[in-house]
């Protein structure tokens, strides 16, 4: 059965709450923002490219003043300027790009992470959105645009490639370049984009062929899609590219966009949870949102006479799997601008049935109705936390979907323009006739 549509004061409260997260957990002093809210976490540079897109919003919405969000983000651009670039292992980036996670007080690498090209290229996403959104003719705006065009700037796409067309995954001091490589349809489009947009060393021309060429097209539940299994992968480059209207030349053969190609895999989504083929509990037509996240695992545990296991943080997907019965509610909120006649039911069912998932930054990561070990988690199982991969896109995707004003002011960023167009990317708001004021009325 259908639920009621959640309201514009619900929505409201949501996005406000969630935007929290950046709000009281960032480090004022150097703007690192944790990956997540357990103790001692360190800081995820993803996170810090989410919270510099949502301080932006958060002016727009009221939630923070100009003045207050241009501080933060200034704190955080000269960080990341200042901070130790090199090949020794305890640098805070190497070549432009940036450890995965690093530590809160001094910014430098933690856990002998990887240097990540992916999460490298939402921090730059995060700092151009600041430094097109903070225009003024103020010292301190000034300082906002040149720092991020610097920053832009030095990362060099070419040295990522490693001899080859695709992007490497990334690269660590102990062991040189980690083997994989960004190949077919992943959260990796806004990486191409911005390393094709580079007025330094842009990535080679052939490098979005490359990428594209093992594309894996599926039709599932009756919809012909570019597939990939967890719905991040449809979302994450969506926070700051209105895909809508145009087309590389792989979409223009299929007649489609990778928005509508996103709507799809929501639906695709929203039908495997009605079919339920593992019979898990709670599944349904407005229970859904199967990507990454939290998990209650790993453990294996006999529910309702079944053997059953559960995993940890992963990266679930459908109709494949890996799915052990965990919801991801920020999974459904990222895909509002794509299909909000089902997300929307989807976010009220979530309050209506399951309040206690909903605390100080909103809905918490994840949980899984089928995980009750005894007669005290007869509901099942809530994350404990929040993480900053999941609070990010639902401020940007509910103000996306209700006002396009970030899609808007990343239309007219000249690193998107320009990485687009080197995709192949043509029509609609990229079209030569399409003027910064066309965009903004659009």
């Amino acid at each position: 059965m259908t639920s009621p549509a959640m309201g514009t004061e619900a929505l409201d409260r949501l996005q406000r709450d969630t935007f929290g997260y950046f709000l009281k957990e960032a480090n004022r002093a150097n703007g690192m923002v944790p990956d997540n809210t357990r103790t001692g976490a360190h800081a995820s540079i993803a996170a810090i490219g989410f919270a510099l897109t949502a301080y932006v919003i958060g002016v727009e919405r009221g939630f923070i003043t100009r003045r207050e969000a241009g501080d933060r983000i200034l704190t955080t651009l000269r960080f990341f300027w200042n901070s130790p670039q090199g090949e020794q292992p305890d640098a805070t980036g190497h070549r432009g790009f940036y450890y995965h996670f690093l530590h809160m007080d001094t910014g430098r690498r933690a856990w002998e992470s990887e240097l990540s090209t992916i999460d490298s290229a939402f921090l730059l996403a995060g700092m151009l959105s600041a430094a097109e959104y903070f225009d003024g003719p103020a010292p301190e705006e000034r300082e906002i645009r040149t720092l991020a065009d610097a920053l832009y700037r030095r990362a060099d796409w070419q040295w990522a490639q490693d001899g080859g067309d695709t992007v490497t995954h990334g690269w660590k001091p102990e062991t040189g370049f980690i083997q994989y490589r960004w190949e077919g349809y992943s959260e990796a489009l806004i990486l191409y984009v911005l390393g094709l947009g580079s007025p330094t060393h842009p990535l080679s021309s052939g490098s979005y062929p490359a990428w594209a060429s093992t594309y894996c097209w599926k039709k599932l539940y009756g919809h012909d899609f570019l597939y990939a299994g967890p719905l991040f992968i449809h979302q994450l480059s969506h926070l700051w590219i209105d895909f809508r209207g145009i087309q590389d030349d792989i979409m223009r053969a299929k007649g489609i966009d990778y928005f509508e190609n996103s709507r799809r895999a929501t639906y695709v989504q929203q039908q495997y949870a009605i079919r339920n083929p593992l019979d898990y509990r709670g599944y349904g037509e407005n229970c859904w949102g199967i990507t990454a996240s939290d998990g209650p695992g790993p453990t294996c545990l006999k529910v309702d006479g079944v053997e059953r296991c559960f995993e940890d943080y992963t990266a679930r997907g459908v109709p494949y799997g890996p799915d052990d019965g965990t919801i991801a509610p920020w999974a459904a909120v990222a895909s509002l601008p794509f299909a909000p006649e089902i997300v929307l039911p989807a976010l009220q069912h979530f309050n209506d049935v399951y309040p206690e998932m909903t605390s100080e930054y909103g809905f918490k990561c994840s949980f899984n109705p089928t995980f009750a070990a005894d007669q005290q988690t007869r509901r099942g199982w809530i994350s404990k936390g929040y993480y900053g991969l999941d609070q990010g896109p639902i401020v940007i995707m509910i103000d996306n979907y209700r006002t396009g004003f970030l899609w808007n002011l990343m239309g007219r960023c000249p690193p998107i323009r320009e990485g687009l167009r080197r995709a192949g990317f043509t029509g609609g708001w990229l079209s030569p006739a399409a003027s910064p004021s066309e965009l903004a009325s659009e």
